[in-house]
């Protein structure tokens, strides 16, 4: 994420939303802890003046490749009214520059057909959490430590479509894998950050992630301008299904599962998986962004809309064209474990941080507990650790600040009888 500091007006809109509490306000404007952020997108979602802002890779990345294979997300599919053929996206997409086109969708379906694979030998504790939201397992990394092994260690979609079209097009072509390059259509921000740093393998199969905002006026010019639609897509209702919440748990075929959308709602999930208050469920996929995929950030639809186009569009797919014969490939599982990642300590030193901890304790029975921002942090204890941490002062508090105050004239009044007028007035005020 990155702030406009121009548009910025230092509101506490974001601050209250972050779900890691990694934005605050000091000078009257946001500042943005990146070790914390966890790129779910949810201030550019509520921020009103956009002053934040996504980053991602604009269609210039594209020079310099010998050959260049577009892997549009499903949710793409979503942004266009009344289509009725996905060929005609892939298409444009190809018209657009690409010489190549493959559907996240068609990876979808094989890590569903891997997931029920997994599950079906019982190698993963239950319940199983979908990996496929990389701001969910970033959060549960951040948060949720006791839950990293339930997290499912395969790759991702997008990784999985990148890697085939990429092997794919080295064979038929010959042209070596290291001269091609593979760019997301990407919905979100978090797909971004996990092409650039990813979690659970070494490094992406995807060269890059472009916007759907940047890709849909281009594209949608280039498909209204289609003499001829070639047959690119391969694939079917359960790998486009993904794009929305829910999707992704209906193909495995299995009636416990449990699908929630919106970070609000993921983390009062997490928050019951932790304390073991959900004990029945095999299967738990959760989505950063309300509606899933489709709700992202960097779509240019209503993500409700999107999804509503997309049951209408899954009527003319089959259910799916993409299987793995026999077991779950190798190169498909994740190379590394997810493991905890201590950014919210207080201090690497136990005894240190148990110290800190007493601070924050006596420093929060000093602040009025209203939690309402106007700090720049977003609650009280969130500023009583600021202040432990040096970054702060008690006095950022308007209601401290404001008691301050009072002691400051009652003490000027006791000692020569004179209270200066501002002071007076807001004495008044204030009764």
């Amino acid at each position: 994420m990155t702030l406009d500091k121009d548009k910025c007006l230092g509101c506490t809109n974001c601050i209250k939303r972050c779900p890691t509490e990694a934005i605050r306000v000091r000078e009257g404007k946001a500042q943005i802890i990146s070790e914390r952020c966890i790129d779910c997108g949810e201030c550019i979602r509520v921020c009103p003046h956009h002053a934040k802002k996504a980053r991602y890779d604009h269609l210039s990345v594209l020079e310099g490749w010998k050959y260049k294979i577009a892997i549009p997300a499903p949710a793409l599919f979503g942004q266009f009214n009344n289509l009725d053929d996905i060929d005609i996206v892939l298409t444009g997409l190809k018209q657009m520059g690409f010489d190549d086109v493959y559907e996240v969708s068609r990876g979808a379906e094989l890590v569903s057909d891997a997931t029920r694979k997994l599950m079906a030998d019982g190698r993963l504790p239950k319940p199983v959490i979908s990996s496929a939201c990389p701001a969910v397992v970033r959060l549960i990394r951040v948060r949720f430590p006791d839950l990293c092994d339930h997290v499912l260690n395969l790759n991702a979609p997008m990784e999985v479509s990148a890697m085939m079209a990429k092997r794919a097009a080295s064979e038929r072509t010959g042209i070596p894998i290291e001269e091609i390059g593979a760019f997301f259509i990407t919905p979100c921000p978090a797909k971004v950050t996990d092409i650039k740093m990813p979690i659970g393998t070494e490094g992406s199969w995807c060269d890059g992630a472009i916007a759907i905002s940047e890709v849909f006026p281009l594209l949608s010019h280039r498909m209204d301008k289609l003499e001829t639609v070639e047959p690119i897509g391969q694939s079917g209702l359960i790998g486009v299904s993904w794009a929305g919440s829910g999707g992704e748990s209906a193909a495995l075929l299995n009636e416990k599962y449990l699908a929630a959308d919106g970070i609000e709602n993921v983390i009062r999930v997490l928050e019951e998986l932790e304390d073991e208050r959900i004990r029945e469920l095999d299967f738990v996929e959760l989505n950063a962004c309300s509606g899933g995929c489709v709700g992202g950030v960097l779509c240019v639809e209503n993500g409700y809309v999107a999804k509503a186009r997309l049951q209408r569009l899954r009527k003319y797919l089959p259910v799916s064209q993409n299987h793995l014969d026999g077991g779950v490939p190798r190169d498909m599982e994740w190379t590394e474990p997810l493991e905890f990642a201590p950014v919210l300590k207080l201090s690497q030193n136990l005894e240190e941080a148990m110290q800190m901890m007493e601070e924050i304790d006596v420093i929060c029975e000093g602040l009025p507990g209203l939690d309402c921002g106007s700090c720049g942090a977003p609650s009280c204890r969130a500023l009583a650790e600021d202040v432990v941490k040096g970054v702060a002062r008690t006095s950022d508090c308007v209601f401290v600040m404001r008691e301050q105050v009072k002691n400051v004239a009652d003490t000027l009044s006791s000692i020569g009888g004179y209270v200066p007028s501002y002071l007076d007035s807001k004495e008044k005020q204030g009764n």
